[in-house]
């Protein structure tokens, strides 16, 4: 498809023609989420911009305009929605790292206890999980490897994966209830 067929495909998209959509969204869906996953290095969050991306495009169709090509213009605005989601998670670790450093200030014997205890706790609340889901969790957040590495390594789907890692956090979610705040500060930033 060449340029002036997009620009015409698009103009049928800006008047609501939903059959053009689909095509352009065929056309372009997987090599979109290839170039987020290359920029983010996750697939699944890339799948996710990019389908954001698609939603948002339908939604304000009528108000678009397209200086360069299309196809310009979606591998651009998908290119600024990744890297507004690397500047996003660079402020949340920022954040993370300067409440980690007031904490750590006002740090007594009880909070050193209370530390130890959850990362006993978190140890033994991953030890009691079956043994194919403690390696697939053991995989993911200690090796860091990411869901689809993990499922060539086991020779398993990426749904399995998901749906493993998926239990995985119910289970942990459930041990470790009384330590909920750290629960949920410890697995924000300890994710894929």
């Amino acid at each position: 498809m060449n340029s002036e067929e997009e620009k015409k495909l698009f103009e049928k998209i800006k008047n609501s023609n939903e059959k053009a959509f689909e095509k352009l969204f065929h056309r372009y869906y997987g090599h979109l989420c290839l170039h987020a996953s290359l920029i983010l290095q996750d697939d699944n969050t890339a799948e996710e911009i990019v389908q954001d991306f698609f939603v948002k495009l339908w939604e304000k169709r009528e108000r678009v305009i397209i200086d360069t090509s299309v196809k310009n213009y979606l591998f651009r605005s998908v290119k600024n929605q990744a890297l507004n989601v690397i500047k996003h998670n660079k402020i949340k670790y920022i954040y993370a790292q300067s409440v980690l450093s007031d904490s750590s200030d006002n740090v007594t014997d009880e909070d050193s206890f209370q530390e130890i205890n959850l990362a006993k706790k978190i140890e033994e609340s991953i030890l009691s999980l079956p043994e194919k889901r403690r390696e697939i969790f053991r995989l993911s957040r200690e090796d860091g490897l990411k869901y689809r590495e993990i499922a060539e390594k086991l020779n398993i789907s990426i749904k399995t994966v998901e749906t493993q890692m998926s239990l995985a956090f119910k289970h942990l979610r459930k041990t470790l209830k009384d330590f909920s705040t750290f629960f949920t500060f410890f697995f924000c930033f300890y994710t894929k």
